[in-house]
């Protein structure tokens, strides 16, 4: 029950990044936003894995390379894009296309690894497909074909590609969850600094920014990775990945709570995605799977 509330907790704190995100990108950019996360965030997430996780951190820095690649990818790409994308779309269209990841990391790897898939396995995948479809052209299929489709939209099939590419690297890091996150975070700070200072990245200068960035920092950032990963100790990666639906339910449960109504497509949309992820997961796969956690960043 525990591990559960943990799970809950967590997919609903980074629910609340779509949603405190798509406000926030109104008036700071993507790159104050993406900035100031991590570099607020860096230092409490490297006590917190050395005090839980107490790694070898010489070991961990000898992985260097693959953990900067793994920084670009997860902590600065995915963050840019997807706070990009709020900017142009709702949160709700951005968490739909967020939950067909599943989905797509399995297409990556069969095509990058060599991995197979079952039959299950193919329908989940052209179920998640065509939820995203609807999603993105308002089930108006056609719309594909003119290549018509929403600026922010595009950019978060880009980030789930980002986050597709980053999970298959990440599978085979053999660095403790907490400690990964955190030398990336801290990575991330560096390498996003000359950029932010070329651009004049700019602290919030009202106090309805500053709530925003400050929910971003401790809940998605902090939050979550904690009870995501106290979680897994006790709890299945595939029971533990099948929680990441519920991002979905919560952004939709926020968005309308808020004053926004779903729409047909959209709530079609959702049930034809999470079906796609359910059916790509322990079912939809052949043993031996990967052993690897599920891992979300939001």
């Amino acid at each position: 029950m525990k591990a559960s509330l943990y799970l809950v907790l967590a997919t609903l704190f980074w629910s609340g990044n779509f949603i405190v995100g798509q406000a926030a990108v109104a008036s700071m950019t993507a790159l104050d936003l993406t900035f100031w996360r991590w570099t607020l965030a860096a230092v409490p997430l490297l006590l917190l894995a050395h005090f839980v996780e107490k790694p070898d951190w010489r070991a961990v820095l000898r992985r260097w390379p693959v953990l900067l690649l793994l920084s670009v990818l997860g902590m600065s790409g995915y963050t840019l894009l997807l706070y990009g994308a709020l900017g142009h779309t709702s949160a709700v269209n951005a968490a739909l296309i967020t939950a067909a990841n599943p989905a797509l990391i399995v297409v990556l790897a069969i095509v990058l690894l060599g991995e197979r898939t079952t039959r299950l396995g193919w329908l989940g995948i052209c179920l998640g497909l065509l939820g995203v479809l609807l999603v993105l052209t308002r089930g108006e299929l056609q719309r594909v074909l003119s290549f018509s489709l929403n600026l922010g939209e595009l950019m978060m099939i880009g980030a789930i590609i980002v986050w597709g590419l980053y999970t298959i690297i990440a599978r085979r890091l053999g660095v403790p969850a907490i400690t990964a996150t955190a030398v990336q975070v801290a990575t991330a700070t560096i390498t996003l600094a000359p950029f932010a200072l070329a651009l004049n990245v700019r602290l919030p200068e009202t106090p309805s920014e500053a709530w925003s960035l400050a929910y971003i920092v401790v809940f998605p950032s902090l939050g979550a990775y904690l009870f995501w990963n106290i979680a897994l100790k006790t709890t299945p990666p595939g029971t533990a990945g099948n929680y990441l639906n519920l991002i979905v339910v919560f952004t939709a449960v926020i968005t309308v709570t808020l004053g926004t109504p779903l729409t047909l497509v959209q709530i079609v949309g959702g049930i034809l995605v999470i079906a796609g992820v359910l059916l790509t997961g322990r079912n939809g796969q052949p043993k031996p799977a990967l052993a690897a956690p599920p891992r979300l960043a939001a």
